[in-house]
């Protein structure tokens, strides 16, 4: 009986340590799975940490980027309105006028005193001259080139006719009468001077050196009647060869024109296609009918060669 109490005892007590090793063991997995859970949520809180902290950079990025292009484009738009004050004091409206007849009408009877007709109240109208009067028959656009007032401009706005006069009207208000000094014998290019001086010109830049799509605008007598409009583009094409419309109801071959999107409306013919830097780098010549932003300007070279022939 004693011997099968102490199998009894002895069973228990391996029972026992069994159970406390058990326990020890399952108490250090524990111990390892709580140890791997704490650096499990470390790394997540230290990936959460670095993940704030790139969105926040990007963030920082995209802002940083976003002021740089505003930057940009304020300096671009500063760039163009600083360029537009520099060259508008300088261009000029140029209007044509030309003497007319100042007619008289009077109604009469074609046949006289004839008594046959006399009852049929026939009247016809008979134009007759009593003098003449200037009248606006076109207007353009010119700008200064020199501070005692030479004025570069195309030839088909001061053409070549009997009887015509040409009023300059400056961006200030005055007028001026205008004298035509040059037309080029090969170029839709004139000269005209008026009187006085110091008056406020536009530089010359260089036609040589432009660049596709590179930004430029148009300053001109829009429709004969909005002077000093400023239409906005690039320079789409170089070298061009147009076939344009003269003064005189013909043709005219132009070659080497510069191409723009910029507006160039009828009126604006003679006016300085400038660059950012307020500098004149073509002169409006054309635009094709019916179209939309295709405009043509000679290039400034032309102008440069002329006034260092003329002396100018």
């Amino acid at each position: 009986m004693r011997k099968n109490i102490d199998t009894l005892w002895l069973v228990a007590l391996l029972a026992m340590v069994v159970i406390i090793g058990g326990l020890v063991y399952e108490q250090r997995q524990i111990t390892r799975l709580s140890r791997s859970i704490t650096v499990l949520q470390s790394s997540i809180v230290e990936l959460a940490n670095t993940a704030s902290s790139t969105a926040a950079r990007t963030a920082e990025n995209i802002s940083e980027l976003a002021r740089r292009e505003q930057v940009v484009q304020k300096s671009e738009t500063q760039s163009l309105q600083d360029a537009v004050a520099k060259v508008t004091p300088a261009v000029v409206s140029i209007v044509e006028s030309r003497e007319v007849p100042r007619l008289r009408v009077t109604y009469e009877n074609p046949f006289g005193n004839d008594p046959f007709f006399r009852g049929f109240g026939i009247r016809v109208p008979v134009y007759q001259q009593v003098g003449t009067t200037t009248q606006k028959v076109s207007a353009g656009t010119g700008f200064l080139v020199r501070s005692n007032g030479y004025i570069i401009t195309n030839k088909h706005v001061v053409p070549d006719a009997p009887n015509v006069t040409y009023t300059v009207l400056l961006a200030s208000g005055v007028q001026r009468e205008g004298t035509v000094v040059w037309r080029s014998p090969t170029k839709d290019l004139a000269v005209l001077k008026i009187s006085g001086s110091e008056y406020q010109t536009i530089p010359l830049g260089s036609s040589s050196s432009l660049q596709l799509a590179q930004a430029v605008f148009a300053v001109g007598n829009a429709l004969g009647e909005y002077n000093n409009s400023v239409s906005v583009g690039v320079i789409s094409g170089l070298n061009r060869t147009i076939t344009a419309a003269n003064s005189q109801g013909g043709a005219e071959t132009l070659s080497g024109v510069i191409q723009t999107d910029a507006a160039i409306n009828p009126g604006n013919s003679g006016g300085p296609l400038v660059n950012l830097a307020g500098e004149a780098i073509g002169v409006n010549v054309a635009m094709v009918q019916g179209s939309q932003s295709i405009g043509f300007a000679l290039p400034i070279s032309d102008v440069r060669a002329a006034l260092a022939n003329l002396g100018i």
